[in-house]
């Protein structure tokens, strides 16, 4: 089965992205595919290369980045809901003027056509947050 997921909530604050990860692991490990996993509100907060848990805490953006790199699952940041919050890729900070970027390995930003193509072409779309 293949199977998209959406995750609106951003991570330490709430427990969807944790969720998340544990249910696409699972997914993955039960033999389904996870082509593409979008991120969509605070959601996008994941994205981030520049948090810094405390050492003996999970560090939700690498678990993430590890996930999608041993799995080929496309990690796809809203690019609204990016700029909104500050989070931007190399090409989004030059367009936009800004002296820097800081979405981590394994992200790209692009627009909610990425979102509606998941839900077409997945047979579940399964929602982590409100």
């Amino acid at each position: 089965m293949k199977i998209g997921v959406l995750i609106s909530e951003g991570p330490y604050t709430h427990q969807a992205a944790d969720s998340a990860y544990k249910f696409v692991s699972a997914a993955l490990a039960a033999g389904h595919e996870v082509p593409r996993v979008f991120f969509y509100h605070d959601g996008v907060n994941v994205a981030t290369r520049l948090s810094l848990p405390p050492q003996d805490e999970r560090h939700i953006q690498q678990n993430w980045t590890a996930l999608a790199k041993e799995h080929e699952v496309d990690l796809v940041v809203c690019v609204a809901a990016a700029q909104r919050r500050g989070l931007l890729d190399e090409g989004e900070a030059n367009r936009n003027g800004k002296d820097a970027n800081n979405i981590a390995e394994g992200f790209r930003i692009s627009g909610l056509g990425q979102l509606i193509e998941m839900g077409i072409q997945t047979d579940r779309l399964v929602t982590f947050g409100d």
